[in-house]
């Protein structure tokens, strides 16, 4: 089967990705790793994903479903995928829709985790990070001593893109980006809407009910 997962920022999309790879046996495809590989082995595609990434700029669309058509086009995704982090818009999908049929490929579901705005702020405001990479979350995983990190004894900071103006910008963007990608799969019958509000356990067996469906 071959996936597209949606989620906003919070969502618990990375956890979920996980799990429906171990237990499907797709490949996880997130869209920034095939990036960063490209570069790192000074690919054709990679060199010029480099100039834009270096400039600070997005890498165009055009160039983004080459370096995802070139992917997808190898031996190990036979037996299923899973995209995570393309597409974003519905362009994306669009370009996207053109190369599969050239690769005998079609997009199965379309996993849409949804998750109300002030469960998400309150997942991304609570988290707490030290300078030696390790992070926390004031209610679901506090260091021992409030503000104190437990492995290196640091200062924990709160970053900017975490404190409630930014995370309610970020949602905004991933809205305004994806409900209209949402409402195109929807058109394409596709979609499964699954609550992410839930306990990680309790969206997984959602998740899979949709999938075992298939």
């Amino acid at each position: 089967m071959n996936i597209v997962l949606l989620g906003p920022p919070g969502s618990g999309k990375g956890t979920q990705a996980k799990m429906i790879a171990d237990k499907y046996g797709v490949v996880h495809i997130s869209t920034g790793d095939i990036l960063r590989e490209n570069v790192r082995n000074n690919t054709d595609l990679g060199k010029e994903a480099k100039k834009y990434m270096d400039a600070g700029q997005l890498v165009p669309d055009d160039l983004l479903i080459s370096i995802i058509k070139d992917r997808l086009s190898k031996p190990d995704v036979a037996g299923g995928y899973m995209l995570d982090g393309y597409p974003r818009t519905t362009p994306q999908a669009e370009a996207m829709d053109k190369i599969l049929p050239e690769l005998g490929q079609e997009i199965n579901v379309v996993i849409n985790i949804d998750v109300p705005d002030d469960e998400l702020v309150k997942r991304l405001s609570g988290r707490r990070m030290c300078k030696c990479g390790v992070s926390y979350h004031l209610e679901f995983n506090p260091p021992k001593k409030e503000g104190v990190c437990d492995v290196c004894g640091g200062e924990l900071y709160h970053r900017d893109d975490d404190k409630e103006k930014a995370i309610l910008n970020r949602l905004e963007v991933y809205k305004t980006q994806t409900q209209p990608l949402i409402d195109y799969y929807n058109k394409a019958g596709i979609i499964a809407d699954i609550n992410g509000a839930g306990q990680i356990g309790e969206i997984f067996e959602e998740i899979s009910t949709a999938l075992d469906k298939l």
